[in-house]
């Protein structure tokens, strides 16, 4: 599903315009990309977890040329599932 897939989906399900729901999907997306340029961990219970983790500088392999490089430390955003949506996605219920 892409992002206008989406916003029409909701549009339709909560009965408001897409422009209302592209303006909401939008502003939702900017406050959890604030959020972790700060830093803050992002929950939404039973949706899943977004949060910011520090990578450690580490030695790789260019596939191509099977030479080593050195990857410098960084960030990464990350998501992990929460239990509702992980059991959701496997059909398993408790």
């Amino acid at each position: 599903m892409q992002k206008t897939e989406l916003i029409a989906r909701v549009a339709k399900e909560s009965g408001v315009s897409q422009v209302e729901a592209s303006k909401v999907i939008n502003k939702t997306l900017d406050v959890i990309r604030d959020a972790l340029k700060a830093g803050e961990k992002v929950t939404l219970t039973g949706f899943g977890t977004f949060e910011v983790r520090n990578t450690a500088a580490r030695t790789g392999t260019n596939p191509r040329t099977k030479q080593k490089i050195q990857i410098a430390a960084g960030r990464r955003a990350t998501f992990s599932a929460g239990t509702l949506l992980r059991e959701a996605v496997s059909s398993k219920k408790k």
